[in-house]
This record gives structure tokens, sequence and C-alpha cells, in this order.
């Protein structure tokens, strides 16, 4: 049975990921920061607990991220998948009144976070029989198009996509795959105001369209179901009308 580690699993885009990969047979690793919520979704997918299990997680933590893939192999022998997914976008303050300690909770979230995740996973993928995985990054449109007041957020999206070019570059030799997923408006919490409307580069506000997040989910177990030989580099999925090509 393969294995996958899902960051932010507790809820949104995590969550509906984590529960479709118990559908699609996977032993399935959940990792946030608040158990409560992991436990709820562990019952969602196996309510016996034999194939999910959830691990509270910080991982901007060094110590937790590698707890985080300990336990996996402890409880599953190996790991498979590793959907980077954990985010924040952090306070939408003006660029220069941004204070550096917000700056830094969505870098060490996000980018670093992620880093340490796909290292642990290398680690892993490298030593394990048979050897390889696939390492699925979530990254955002964002980073081509930003929306207001959204350096920091913006700027580890970028990140992200050196990440994910690194990454598939240097897992070559060790059979690991990495991909990325932008995603532009599924519909779960994160969203939820943009239904309310959100601010424009023009400085209007705006109600923007979403998406059902079943679409991402699609998307994402299609790129973890492809064989050793074949990998999705970028995917965008995105709600079609939404003001992201062209001017809106």
């Amino acid at each position: 049975m393969s294995v996958a580690i899902i960051t932010g699993g507790g809820s949104g885009i995590g969550k509906n990921v984590a529960i479709a990969l118990g559908k699609a047979g996977y032993s399935v690793v959940l990792a946030g920061r608040r158990q409560e919520a992991l436990d709820t979704v562990v019952q969602l997918i196996d309510a016996d607990g034999e194939s999910a299990m959830g691990i509270q997680t910080d991982v901007s933590s060094e110590d937790e991220v590698k707890n985080l893939f300990a336990k996996t192999v402890e409880r599953f022998g190996r790991v498979d998948l590793l959907f980077n997914n954990a985010g924040s976008f952090g306070s939408a303050a003006l660029l220069e009144d941004l204070k550096f300690e917000d700056w830094k909770a969505v870098l060490d979230v996000n980018l670093t976070g992620a880093f340490m995740c796909t290292q642990a996973a290398f680690r892993v993928m490298k030593n394990q029989h048979p050897m390889g995985g696939r390492i699925i990054n979530n990254g955002s449109i964002s980073a081509q198009v930003p929306r207001p007041n959204s350096a920091p957020y913006t700027a580890t999206k970028h990140a992200i996509t050196g990440l994910t070019k690194s990454s598939s570059l240097d897992g070559r030799k060790y059979d690991i795959a990495c991909g990325q997923i932008d995603i532009g408006n599924a519909s779960t919490d994160m969203t939820s105001s943009m239904t309310k409307g959100v601010p424009q580069a023009d400085g209007s506000v705006s109600v923007e369209p979403t998406m059902d997040v079943a679409n991402v989910v699609d998307a994402v177990l299609y790129m973890a179901s492809l064989p050793p030989n074949a990998n999705v580099l970028s995917m965008t999925v995105m709600t079609t009308k939404m003001p992201f090509v062209g001017r809106g």
C-alpha cells in the first residue's frame, strides 16, 4: 500500500486531498497544528485508524518535521507521496508597514517548511525499497499575478517554483519526481471572502468566482497516479472567469 503525507491536512484543500487519497487506497498521514482537526479528518478516512493517522506538526520546526517523517516510517514503513500543502497568507498589510515578524512567519511556513519536508522526504525515499517517490508542491497563481499587499505570500510562492524545479532535478537519481500545482480560487474557508469582494489591483473591491475544491482534488490525484517515469512539472487549475488572464 502506498503511503502519503499531507501537510496542512486538517482543513481546506489538504483535508479534501487526504480523504480522496484514502479512498484511492493510500495510507494517509496528516500533519497540521491542530490535533483535534487532524483527528476529525482521520475519522473520515478510516474510523478504525488503521490506514490513517494525524501528527500535530508545525512545519516551520525542524524537530517536528523530523518527528513527522520518523513516525510515518515507524508506522507504515515508507513514504511514497508528499503533498506540501501547508501555507499561510499572513496579514494583508501595506508593504511599507509590514512587520518583520509577520514577513518571517509566512516564509517560515510556506518556504522553509516546504523545504524541510522535501529534505526529509528525500532522505526517506532514497533509502527505501523500492527506491523513490513523488512530491507535489502547492504553489499559487499569485506568483504570476500577485494580489495587493501580498509581498510575503507572493515571494514564497515564487520560491516554491524554484524549489519544485530544483527538487525535480536533484531527485532524478533517486527516482523522486516533483511537480507543482497552482490553484486559483478553489472554494474553501480561505476563499470565503471572495463571495463578499476582495481588493483588486486598481483599488476597487470585486466579488470573484470560485470553483469546487473537487477540481483541485482530481488534479492532485492525477499527478499522484502517474508512473515513476512520468511527471506533471507544473499545472494550473483555476476558476475560468477569475481575474487572472489579461486584465480580468
